[in-house]
């Protein structure tokens, strides 16, 4: 007899559908499986073996053949022991095929029966629902992830006799309610702590309002650091769309813990010396990178000159196109990677060039081979430069009544966000002004005489390019998103030509 049972793997952050077929035929009891299978899924052998006898239920004394279909696709990890063991339950007849038909099995086998939960599950029943399966059949450990997934049915089990009492009808399957309501996140970290750093406040609040990338130059001790960790009490939550999106990321890389889906916009800030494979992905098995998990959030890359020239290159095509093509000998997975880039750094070696201080003892020679570790390409992509001073002793001193409230900030954020979200209602895919092409800003950006000029002027004085010239329009368009204005004034673009990359040392130096 042969049985097909429907199981699913994911590639990239995507599922897709796999057929578990089960031959049993006379010879020498043996049990095979192809299709492609790595180690895990040959010794799902044993597993399922031992689980099926331990579970009540006779293992047939047959060859065992199993099939994982498409044949031309390598099979990974130990989701695929429910769907072989529930195969080899119908074709031995201990199981009625009707009951079986429409339903999509996933499910690690212990070696007592019990079901482990797996990986991937989110993005392969969300897969299940978008090709009209019926059911999914799944560990319990995997059902609050599975439930985002808005009127999916469900049956989530603790071990492989719960699924035979399913398929027989004594247990009920259950509606998936979706993701829920965000709940409100209380911050320990508010830019009320930061004293002074007005200007670098003002340019983290337009980096928020149009999720402009933004690069902070400036001594040690100045706040690079402090500023960057108190960007997430100002952005705004996700939308539903994007926190799914978010968490289908996290399913494949185990990241999604106990199910939950978070609302709140992720925050990666890996080590300096991390590889281009840690940074965008790959390895020997190919894995999301820190741009991935960054995806639709923020990406904070501290000390930026001293991550390895070749790993900061690889950020150029992610950062234009939000997405990632990682190309391997025997595969080719494509990943999102539509991150907000945070940068700091130090203006040169000792990290004193162009201080008030005057304690810099670096050379030109030295100043410029520290810069040029950041190539113009990845500069130019970057539309909010700010230079971060060591604040005025004297601001330590004074007793400041009231310092502005991240809460505060974030309310201005999320009506600019607000503003843009029902600019680019028609457009599919986009919500912020950083994603507006030229086409769209000749027509979002109305831009008055005087402004006109003005950006004109800058672009003839400071001979910026093409990118350049766009990203001070977009940044510009979100200012004025910030006081609510229709038109882009010219104080307006004022402000945004001021954010373009800035001449170290000229403070003094």
């Amino acid at each position: 007899m042969v049985s097909r049972i429907i199981s699913g793997a994911v590639v990239g952050i995507a599922g897709y559908e796999v057929m578990v077929e089960v031959d049993l035929s006379r010879g020498i009891p043996s049990f095979t499986i192809v299709g492609l299978p790595n180690a895990a899924v040959r010794e799902s052998r044993e597993r399922v073996t031992a689980a099926i006898k331990n579970s009540g239920f006779d293992f047939p004394l047959k060859r065992v053949t199993v099939n994982l279909a498409p044949a031309d696709i390598r099979k990974e990890g130990g989701a695929f022991d429910l769907p072989i063991a529930v195969g080899i339950l119908l074709a031995s007849g201990q199981l009625s095929g009707e009951k079986t038909e429409g339903a999509v099995y996933l499910g690690e086998l212990a070696l007592d029966g019990r079901l482990k939960p797996v990986r991937g599950v989110l993005p392969v029943v969300w897969d299940a629902r978008k090709r009209g399966a019926r059911s999914v059949i799944l560990p319990r450990g995997n059902y609050r992830e599975a439930a985002v997934v808005a009127g999916m049915m469900l049956a989530p089990c603790r071990n492989l006799q719960e699924v035979v009492e399913v398929l027989s009808g004594e247990r009920p399957t259950v509606t998936a309610p979706g993701p829920g309501t965000p709940s409100p996140r209380e911050y320990e970290l508010d830019y009320s702590q930061v004293i002074g750093q007005e200007t670098a406040k003002r340019a983290m609040e337009v980096a928020a309002a149009g999720r402009h990338h933004l690069l902070m130059v400036g001594p040690p001790g100045s706040g690079k650091s402090m500023l960057a960790n108190r960007f997430p009490t100002i952005i705004p939550p996700f939308q539903e769309e994007e926190a799914i999106e978010n968490a289908r990321i996290l399913s494949v890389t185990g990241g999604l813990n106990g199910g939950d889906i978070d609302f709140q916009p992720p925050f990666r800030s890996p080590h300096h010396s991390a590889s281009d494979a840690g940074l965008v992905g790959g390895g020997r098995k190919i894995s999301p990178g820190e741009i991935t998990l960054a995806h639709k959030g923020v990406l904070f890359l501290d000390e930026l000159s001293e991550f390895r020239r070749n790993v900061l290159e690889t950020l150029r095509q992610p950062i234009e196109n939000g997405s990632i093509d990682i190309s391997r000998a025997n595969s080719s997975v494509s990943y999102p990677a539509d991150f907000q880039l945070l940068a700091a750094m130090n203006p040169c070696p000792c990290g004193y060039y162009g201080t008030r201080a005057g304690r810099c003892r670096c050379t030109p020679h030295q100043v410029s081979r520290y810069l040029s570790r950041i190539s113009g390409p990845i500069i130019d992509r970057i539309p909010i430069h700010i230079e971060v001073l060591p604040v005025n002793q004297l601001l330590f001193e004074k007793k400041v009544q009231k310092r502005q409230r991240s809460s505060e900030i974030r309310k201005r954020v999320m009506k600019a966000c607000e503003i843009q979200r029902e600019r680019y209602r028609k457009l599919n895919g986009i919500t912020r002004n950083s994603e507006a092409t030229i086409s769209m800003l000749d027509e979002i950006c109305s831009l008055e005489p005087e402004a006109s000029s003005l950006l004109a002027a800058a672009q003839k004085k400071l001979r910026f390019s093409a990118r350049s010239r766009k990203n001070i329009l977009q940044v510009a368009r979100t200012v004025a998103d910030l006081e609510g204005s229709g038109p882009v004034l010219s104080r307006h673009v004022a402000e945004a030509v001021q954010y373009r990359p800035i001449r170290f040392g000229e403070s003094g130096h």
